[in-house]
């Protein structure tokens, strides 16, 4: 059994816990003290020292703060790099792989329909520029992702990359990743992870998953600061792989007329990078870690499952998140009303929430399914006096 987390604990250790209700961990998170002072202490010591010197002085601190990255996901901190964002992440992996000759006309990417709009962006705008092409997978009728249909547009041969969804912005279900990855890695497909809504809320494994590639954000359920990201690649492949926004740390101009890239990810390191922001996401993963991803998720979906239980039993409001596993982002609506209706009624009450609406997976919102809907996402840190107070302001926007 996972450890119990203390959340009460917990809640201290959290300054906005005493200001807000917050239930907007898939938006952006409310920081623990120990990851805020993380950051304004290295600044403040930046402000003293100079940019150059501190970084150097905090050289032995990143190396730790990738480690425990690296240990998130079940690699080594030399295969994973820090980025601003997931999608910066997705970015320079995807062009890494263009430019490295692996994503040529004629091939075939396959995605899931939970896809993200920045991650089916970028491979829209590779398949303009290539020629490569696209094809959705099928989900069943509750929205997982058809492991069959996968299975069925892979026996087709010629599948260059697998781009999977763990979990999708925009419905609370969790894909069965660890199948899927090695059924992928099988085909000889280059597979790449979004665990941007699970890093930090879920397990996360890439050697259980098989996958190449995976990309996550700091801002969300690993509570760390905006502006930070993590990408993952397999080890050999980044060697492959011709990143985009190169400069005298990612690669060296040996000559006039010639540059080498610098090996592994090295070659997706930039010269100007936010050491603060980085130090503080890798005290938030320290953190988590501490607490143990296994808890971490028993108490989240626990808490999930009881907003859900709430918010279904109000007249006029539908829960749609479907799946046979789901986590900790709860999506709703209220009949007769809109989800900015939703929201903004929930900030005069002083609850956190957000909208999802169909440009963020539109492979996935589109009718039958709604087009917009409530995202609602609780934490380790919420309790169940948190939760009554959103069922109330929904009850009340109901007119249950």
């Amino acid at each position: 059994m996972p450890a119990v987390i203390d959340v009460s604990a917990e809640r201290a250790a959290t300054p906005g816990c005493a200001t807000v209700t917050h239930l907007n961990y898939a938006g952006a998170a409310l920081p623990t003290a120990a990851t805020l002072s993380t950051v304004t202490s290295y600044l403040e010591h930046e402000a003293q020292r100079g940019g150059y010197e501190a970084e150097g002085e905090a050289a032995e601190a990143l190396a730790g703060a990738r480690a425990s990255a690296g240990a998130l996901v079940g690699a080594d901190g030399a295969s994973v790099v820090f980025t601003s964002s997931d999608t910066d992440g997705w970015t320079r992996a995807v062009w890494g792989l263009v430019l490295g000759g692996h994503l040529e006309r004629g091939r075939r990417i396959v995605m899931d329909r939970a896809t993200y709009d920045s991650h089916a962006m970028a491979l829209l705008q590779v398949s303009d520029l290539t020629g490569i092409v696209l094809e959705v997978v099928a989900s069943e009728s509750d929205g997982t992702l058809d492991l069959a249909a996968l299975a069925s547009t892979l026996a087709t041969g010629d599948v260059a990359m697998a781009c999977l969804t763990h979990v999708g912005t925009h419905r609370g279900l969790v894909n069965p990743v660890e199948l899927a990855g090695p059924m992928c890695a099988a085909a000889g497909a280059i597979v790449a992870v979004d665990a941007c809504q699970s890093l930090g809320q879920l397990p996360v494994d890439v050697g259980q998953i098989h996958c190449d590639i995976l990309t996550g954000t700091g801002r969300k359920w690993l509570r760390g600061p905006r502006g930070t990201g993590l990408l993952y690649v397999a080890p050999g492949l980044a060697e492959r792989m011709v990143p985009i926004g190169i400069d005298g740390r990612s690669a060296e101009w040996e000559s006039t007329d010639h540059y080498r890239l610098r090996p592994g990810l090295q070659r997706f390191i930039p010269f100007e990078t936010p050491v603060a922001l980085r130090l503080g996401l890798g005290t938030a993963i320290d953190h988590a870690l501490h607490l143990g991803l296994e808890a971490i998720s028993t108490r989240v979906g626990a808490v999930a499952e009881h907003l859900r239980t709430q918010l279904a039993s109000i007249d006029g409001v539908e829960v749609h998140d479907g799946g046979r596993r789901r986590c900790g982002i709860v999506t709703f609506t209220v009949s007769g009303t809109t989800p900015a209706e939703v929201v903004a009624a929930a900030r005069v009450a002083g609850i956190n929430v957000s909208a999802t609406e169909a440009p963020a997976a539109r492979l996935d919102m589109a009718p039958p399914r709604p087009t917009a809907v409530v995202r609602a996402s609780p934490h380790y840190v919420t309790t169940d006096e948190e939760l009554g107070r959103l069922a109330t302001v929904v009850a009340s926007v109901a007119g249950a």
